[in-house]
């Protein structure tokens, strides 16, 4: 009977170990032996006897992988936990319309991932939240985000409408990219991407503001506003200068923004412009655009104007 309770206690009793939170890495083709080990040392079972007789009449494997225990977990839950493959989940997100600078330094700063770390080229990546897994090499987790937007595109390429403007999925990217970018309002992506589709088929310049910031600082943000002597530079991603896309993507565009360039709305919208609640006022002729712009500025005045008359006056108390 004494055998019994003791078995009983040490089986669904609370564990050894300290305050803190145990962690664990069990490597693949471990054995039970070896893992009774690990746990054992690390305070989260009392006794390796009966944690393997448990696991062995229990039935089931256990799974290898990264888990943590906390304080007074019974042996009874570590096994459950290691039969189910309960393993610490870690991620990482990319967010639509980061660069691939951006994603490679989030990937950078992942503690538990090795090796190095080189920003693929631009565009190549699916914005998305990725699994990583501990002593992961940095390169695979980019890999897996390359290889995310690869099958993305093979699924909507051919799905695409008939007649666009652009004639390979790279230039696809590139516009999504740009589309992207221009808001960050869902609802808006088909129109501005419409928009976009039609001045390329009308020959017309994209006049697009965040290609030009791309090629200022290669998409990080300026923290001031475009000069005009930067929008009348001719660089390669000036598109107001230059006609047609920019050589390479100026982000990494999600999956609405491919959709939204792959099979845009059929509209007569050439123009849009900021609406001052979040999102943009489009126009199909350049007299109404005008009219918008205008309105924009007006808005613009108006925000300036309350903002000086809030601001503290020198000398006196703000």
């Amino acid at each position: 009977m004494a055998l019994l309770g003791w078995a009983g206690w040490t089986y669904f009793g609370p564990a050894p170990g300290g305050k803190g939170v145990a962690s664990v890495i069990l490597a693949k083709g471990a054995g039970t032996s070896q893992i009774s080990d690990q746990l054992a040392q690390a305070g989260v079972i009392r006794s390796q006897l009966l944690f393997i007789l448990a696991a062995k009449l229990g039935g089931g494997s256990l799974k290898a992988g990264e888990y943590a225990f906390g304080p007074g977990t019974s042996m009874a839950r570590v096994l459950s936990d290691l039969r189910a493959g309960r393993v610490v989940r870690r991620f990482v997100t990319v967010p639509e319309g980061w660069t691939s600078g951006m994603a490679a330094d989030a990937v950078a700063r992942q503690a538990v991932l090795t090796g190095p770390v080189v920003a693929p080229p631009e565009g190549t990546l699916l914005p998305e939240t990725y699994e990583i897994r501990r002593g992961e090499p940095r390169q695979a987790v980019l890999l897996r985000m390359r290889e995310a937007q690869s099958r993305l595109l093979a699924q909507l390429w051919p799905a695409r409408r008939p007649g666009l403007p652009f004639t390979t999925p790279q230039e696809a990217v590139t516009l999504a990219s740009i589309v992207e970018k221009e808001t960050a309002l869902p609802q808006e992506r088909p129109r501005i991407a419409a928009v976009y589709v039609n001045r390329l088929r009308a020959g017309m310049r994209l006049e697009s503001d965040p290609t030009v910031i791309y090629g200022l600082s290669r998409g990080r943000p300026l923290g001031r506003g475009i000069t005009r002597a930067e929008l009348e530079e001719v660089t390669p991603y000036n598109t107001y200068q230059v006609a047609g896309l920019p050589p390479t993507p100026i982000a990494n565009p999600g999956r609405a923004a491919l959709e939204a360039v792959l099979n845009p709305p059929q509209t007569n919208e050439l123009f849009f412009v900021a609406d001052g609640a979040g999102g943009h006022a489009f126009a199909a002729s350049f007299a109404e655009h005008q009219k918008n712009v205008a309105r924009w500025r007006e808005i613009e005045r108006q925000r300036r104007a309350s903002a000086a008359a809030v601001a503290p006056t020198p000398g006196r108390p703000g």
